[in-house]
């Protein structure tokens, strides 16, 4: 063993351990209950809450894949990761509140209150399958492809591919089950937030590192080379044979990110754990920012490596791999591993405590009939956990033989439940008279419309599957409304109100919400025709000037505004 390679596995050792040891601290004693096991006790702080969605929603895959697409296309794909921030203000808005009013555990259960146990059965398999069949098992694989890519690890470790690529899975999912399993979600809020702040180390370290290696020393002359030549790699203004196309953004991403950020049960658990309304938002917009920043950390890395090496590699997705072995020294590289493993154990870890969350609170307890003690809770999501992870240590490394469908699979089958459940849910929170089969009907018609679009007519209609995204939310919407008037319910349903935590909304939520849609709106500019790409134009320099004059002007109101309530309270 090579002196560099002890130093490596000494340092990853290292910073993994620090990170297992401050998560069973923080978790000892806390997971006995079945609500310190699913909701950390309802007692998690804003600083956990975006740690952990950061991580979650940050896996491997996309460090190589948005800085392979800024490498091989241009900054488009950021549309995907700018966009989420529009989706965690109406989090923070409009679902939070009224998921902490009613203390819900799960997605379903709140479907099961607004409308009945049929809809919540229904979305309870979509949810189960979704995460057993695809979304746990490509989680374990695309992370461990990351891992070899990045590290080399059949040289390393002189094995075959597929050797190594069955070695690094199960080391990730054993990991990754030991904190989802044992500590409980408190366990993966922890470990997902130290290894946040280690991530963000790394995010800003290897695009400044690049610039330094593009201007031989120097960062400001590395910085003017990519602002100054080749800023077409800059644009994300994304055209029809983009990767992500303009146009996109208004239609199916709107109600994509809605899912994922509002709806989706392994991302919005952490916030339903919080311990108060003001720290849900807080900790929901706090996770808005870093995704903000995403671009910055996430893509112009690709773009640096573009300068780099030109378009010379063979695969856009080493451009990230690439860069980061030319830039980072030996002692950082470690440090680096643990970071990496510590993104893909987040995503892999929320997976499984979302699924024996779900499995306990929407399976297991009304199908036994009685009441259920917490230790048998506990008991019980432990071994689903157990099976979860077992099941997909063994189907992950069997997508080696399949990449190419796998990925088609995953977009696919996406695409089968995330439309119907932000339209049921949208409807459930906003509407009172519309009746449980209408929920019913738009998960049996999406499935069978989508698949229809898919497998059938694609060809002959071949409309991008986000603006496939929008019709069908659109139509489905329609549908359940027609629904609720044309056979209403009899008796209107209140949404129960059984909040276990303060639901007083954070004093400074809205100002840091306008902030928020600004940096959006500002990024957008900047990394446009009339910014970094184009000539200068005369309108980037006022628009900036404008959107701060308007943060300023809100900020000072705001702030005016609490002041003199305080003192008329006082």
């Amino acid at each position: 063993m090579t002196a560099d390679l002890l130093l490596t596995i000494l340092s990853c050792i290292g910073f993994m351990g620090l990170v297992a040891f401050v998560s069973w601290r923080q978790t000892l004693g806390r997971v006995d209950t079945g609500a310190g096991y699913f909701l950390a006790g309802r007692g998690l702080g804003a600083t956990f809450i975006a740690g952990s969605l950061l991580l979650t929603n940050l896996s491997a895959e996309q460090l190589i894949g948005l800085n392979g697409s800024a490498y091989g296309y241009n900054l488009s794909s950021m549309g995907w990761e700018v966009t989420a921030a529009v989706a965690t203000v109406l989090m923070a808005f409009f679902f939070l509140p009224k998921y902490l009013a009613g203390a819900f555990t799960t997605l379903p259960e709140f479907l099961s209150a607004r409308f009945d146990e049929g809809v919540r059965r229904m979305t309870v398999v979509l949810f189960m399958l979704g995460y057993g069949l695809v979304t746990i098992p490509s989680v374990l694989y695309s992370g461990s492809i990351a891992v070899l890519k990045l590290f080399d690890v059949p040289e390393l470790l002189q094995l075959d591919y597929s050797m190594s690529l069955v070695l690094t899975i199960m080391v990730i999912g054993a990991l990754g089950a030991s904190y989802a399993i044992l500590g409980g979600l408190r366990a993966v809020a922890v470990s997902d937030t130290l290894n946040g702040v280690g991530l963000l180390i790394v995010g800003v370290a290897v695009p400044w590192l690049g610039l330094r290696a593009l201007g031989e020393g120097s960062v400001g002359s590395g910085l003017s080379m990519v602002l100054t030549t080749e800023t077409h790699k800059l644009n994300a203004i994304g055209g029809p044979t983009d990767p992500t196309p303009f146009a996109t953004l208004f239609t199916g991403m709107v109600f994509a990110n809605l899912f994922y950020w509002c709806t989706n049960q392994y991302v919005i658990q952490r916030t339903l754990a919080a311990r108060s309304l003001a720290e849900g938002q807080k900790g929901v917009l706090l996770s808005g920012f870093f995704k903000v920043l995403v671009p910055l950390l996430m893509m112009i890395p690709g773009v640096v490596a573009y300068h780099l090496y030109g378009p010379e590699l063979q695969s856009i997705d080493l451009a990230y791999p690439q860069l980061v072995r030319d830039v980072l020294p030996v002692y950082a590289t470690g440090f680096f591993l643990a970071v990496l493993l510590g993104a893909v154990l987040s995503s892999f870890n929320s997976l499984i405590n979302s699924a024996s969350t779900l499995f306990c609170i929407d399976v297991y307890k009304p199908l036994v009939g009685r009441a259920v003690s917490d230790t048998e809770m506990v008991r019980v999501a432990k071994r689903v956990g157990l099976v979860m992870t077992g099941f997909s240590l063994m189907v992950a490394p069997l997508l080696q033989f399949a990449a190419e469908g796998l990925w088609q699979v995953i977009r696919i089958f996406t695409g089968f439940y995330n439309i119907p459940m932000i339209a049921i849910v949208i409807i459930g929170l906003f509407t009172r008279q519309v009746p449980a089969v209408a929920a019913k009907v738009v998960i049996v018609f999406h499935i069978v419309a989508y698949g229809t679009f898919q497998f059938v007519l694609k060809e002959l209609l071949p409309v991008h599957f986000l603006h496939l995204y929008a019709i069908l939310f659109v139509l489905e919407v329609a549908m359940m409304l027609a629904i609720g008037v044309w056979c209403p319910r009899g008796q209107e349903t209140a949404i129960r109100q059984t909040a276990e935590v303060d639901l007083t909304p954070w004093a400074y939520a809205q100002p840091c919400a306008v902030t928020l849609l600004s940096c959006v709106l500002a990024l957008y500019v900047v990394f446009s025709p009339i910014g970094l790409v184009g000539d200068g134009s005369n309108l980037f320099a006022p628009v900036l000037l404008g959107l701060v004059a308007l943060n300023l002007a809100f900020w000072f109101g705001w702030h005016r505004r609490l002041t003199a309530g305080s003192g008329a309270h006082a």
